[in-house]
């Protein structure tokens, strides 16, 4: 499996760690990781963490302005891409066709091609232009994961609440996450 991971300068850049180090466990795949420029600025203001830390986590890592890196072809394999967190300028680049960067042009190519894009949104509150965004990524057939809060698992720390998130999206892939507590229903 060889799976893209954008991330894009939404608050949130921390989800790309935990998301990036569950799939490190994962046998048989491949990550290739491009981060926005204002990813790496939200890092800095984020985290404590050395943002070679992330990169320590995937297996190949592109410039995002890179447009000649073998994620920006059609022909280069991938079972789609994962753009965690997604920023709202990332979100209506996806949607408009404006590749600017290697982390909008490998989400293009993705659509092109009808491989999975899974885009965790991150904004709050949503106005009405981002709505229409998303509506339209749908449309598109990307899924649409934002980071939201959830209790039916008991969480009990931050770590909890992301690594639910991160279960949720590798679900898309067929992964299961280890730390992932799903919905067993009530006897």
């Amino acid at each position: 499996m060889r799976i893209i991971i954008g991330v894009s300068g939404a608050t949130g850049v921390i989800m790309s760690y935990y998301l990036l180090r569950a799939l490190k466990e994962v046998e048989g795949c491949e990550t290739h990781l491009v981060v926005s420029d204002s990813a790496k600025l939200s890092w800095e203001l984020e985290t404590d963490l050395p943002f070679q830390r992330l990169l320590d986590y995937a297996d190949e890592f592109y410039d995002v302005h890179n447009l000649a890196a073998a994620i920006s072809s059609g022909s280069y394999k991938t079972d789609g891409m994962i753009v965690m967190p997604c920023s709202m300028k990332t979100l209506a680049g996806i949607v408009s066709g404006y590749t600017d960067n290697l982390l909008i042009r490998a989400a293009d190519v993705c659509i092109k091609e009808n491989r999975k894009v899974v885009l965790c949104t991150r904004e709050m509150p949503l106005s009405k232009i981002h709505l229409r965004n998303m509506a339209a990524a749908a449309d598109l057939d990307c899924t649409i994961i934002p980071p939201m809060l959830t209790f039916y698992n008991n969480p009990q720390s931050l770590d909890d609440q992301i690594n639910h998130v991160v279960g949720k999206v590798l679900m898309q892939f067929g992964i299961e996450h280890k730390s992932f507590v799903p919905w067993n229903g009530v006897n």
